[in-house]
Parts: C-alpha cells; sequence; structure tokens
C-alpha cells in the first residue's frame, strides 16, 4: 500500500461506497472485510492511501461477490460466453497449401465450373 498525498476518489473507491450504501455496510465492516484497522480504510476511502487488489478481493470473498463485480459494480460482469447471441456463428479457417493440392481439396468442396473461377 502506497501512502500519497490525495490520490482523489479511485472509481474502485467510488464503488466500494456505492457497495456500503447499497448494503447498508459500515465503513468498520468494510475495513474488517479488508484485513485493516478501521483508520486504515478510513484513509483508502479518503484517498490518501491505496488500496490493494488483495484487499478488493476480500472484501469481494466476504460479500459473496466476483472480485471483477467490484470493478463494474453496480453493473454485473457477464462472461462473454454466457451472453447468448442469435446470430449464426461464423468461423473463418486459414490453410496453406501447395498449388495442387489446392486444386484438389477445392475439387472435393465446389464442382470444376466454380474451380475455373478461383484459377483466375
Amino acid at each position: 500500500m502506497k501512502s500519497k498525498k490525495n490520490l482523489g476518489a479511485h472509481p474502485v473507491v467510488l464503488n466500494l461506497r456505492k457497495i456500503m450504501n447499497d448494503k447498508g455496510i459500515t465503513q468498520s465492516v468494510m475495513a474488517e472485510y479488508a484485513g485493516v484497522e478501521p483508520s486504515q480504510f478510513s484513509k483508502i476511502m479518503n484517498g490518501t492511501v491505496q488500496i490493494s487488489l488483495w484487499q478488493i478481493s476480500n472484501i469481494a470473498t466476504s460479500l459473496n461477490m466476483d472480485i471483477i463485480d467490484i470493478f463494474t459494480y453496480p453493473e454485473k460482469f457477464e462472461k462473454r460466453s454466457s451472453v447468448v447471441d442469435n446470430n449464426e456463428i461464423k468461423a473463418v479457417l486459414t490453410i496453406e497449401l501447395k498449388s495442387d493440392m489446392k486444386k484438389k481439396i477445392l475439387r472435393m468442396i465446389f464442382d470444376k465450373d466454380d474451380i475455373e473461377l478461383l484459377d483466375k
């Protein structure tokens, strides 16, 4: 933890304030969750001491939250794979082949007329 003169309100600290307000949690309780003394947590909240990732992790665990949700609060982070997309999935595959092998493969996929168009 670096101690500096007035670091200003970091977005994570602002989110912690929102969480405390929304959940009715006191600064003393949050200090306990973070694993620091209340006086130290007060310095974190007023911007004179930086909060560590370890402390944020401890707070998230105590609140049964994912650590990323502390950073995105009040929004909840969604993994890209969990987002449902109704669009068709498209894939692009690039294969490097010698010219003669390329023609054989293309003939298996397309008919003869299409191969002639690709050769031009």
